[in-house]
């Protein structure tokens, strides 16, 4: 029996796969030490040295007091929710009469889709902010909610993907049977649909569990504070405490690192199977 023949090539692109393993792992680990320290210690020792103790729990209890998490995790939930029901119907919708009507302007309303996706988000902001304190929703949980319902050119191309698998022949059916649009939408479509939805469903909720900008600039409310905000009260112009932000950091961080493990395999297998459709 000969023995494995070397490969250069191989070897490289094990190093190269296990060099970016640790470059993604270094981050949270840090976080995993600096976040059982003391004040005291944290400040008197390396920031790469291991705490004296990984019992010490007194951080997460300051940051759940000082950032009221409670409140900040109830008010994401909320957006989350709200959010997404929304997002969901609208999405299938716009899909709906996009992947199965032809009308004039059709081509422009996809090209617009497409077109938005390119422009910064930040370039419209002046125009948003504007639109939102004009329909009195600043400083509100409903300016988040209403920012987040629009449907973005990804969840538009996945459903359009899904729709048109599903054969015309069940819309033309049920119209002979007497059923309104809205009802073929309502019993066919949009059931018919659920593997996108929850790809969707998934994609959106991380999205807006990690977004920081919207609820920063147009729910500047302590008592509206969501998760992503309630870091700045560790953070000042003179001084951050890097043990507490530590610790809040990693008790926001572990719920969607655990709702994206156990999900994932449900967004790769709703784009794939879109792709694929």
């Amino acid at each position: 029996m000969t023995g494995a023949k070397f490969r250069p090539f191989s070897v490289v692109k094990h190093a190269i796969l296990w060099i970016a393993v640790a470059m993604i792992l270094f981050p949270p680990s840090i976080l995993v030490l600096n976040a059982f320290k003391s004040k005291t210690e944290f400040s008197q020792t390396s920031v790469f040295k291991l705490p004296a103790s990984f019992l010490n729990f007194d951080n997460f209890g300051t940051v759940m007091t000082r950032a009221h998490l409670d409140r900040a995790y109830l008010n994401t939930l909320t957006i989350i929710v709200v959010a997404v029901i929304g997002n969901v119907l609208l999405g299938t919708m716009v899909a709906y009469i996009l992947g199965r009507f032809d009308f004039k302007l059709k081509k422009t309303v996809m090209g617009a889709y497409i077109a938005v996706s390119f422009v910064p988000t930040i370039t419209t902001q002046v125009a948003t902010f504007t639109v939102v304190h004009n329909l009195h929703l600043y400083n509100t949980i409903w300016a988040s909610i209403v920012l987040h319902l629009g449907t973005s050119v990804l969840q538009l191309f996945i459903y359009l993907q899904f729709l048109h698998n599903i054969p015309r022949e069940l819309d033309e059916a049920a119209m002979m049977e007497g059923a309104s649009l809205f009802r073929i939408y309502r019993t066919i479509i949009f059931p018919l649909l659920t593997p996108a939805t929850a790809t969707i469903v998934i994609i959106k909720t991380i999205d807006i569990y990690n977004d920081m900008f919207i609820p920063y600039l147009y729910m500047p409310a302590q008592k509206l504070a969501v998760v992503s905000t309630s870091l700045m009260n560790f953070s000042s112009e003179r001084s951050t405490e890097w043990e507490l932000m530590s610790a809040a950091i990693l008790m926001i961080m572990v719920p969607i690192v655990v709702i994206y493990l156990f999900f994932q395999r449900y967004v790769f297998a709703g784009i794939i199977n879109g792709a694929v459709k």
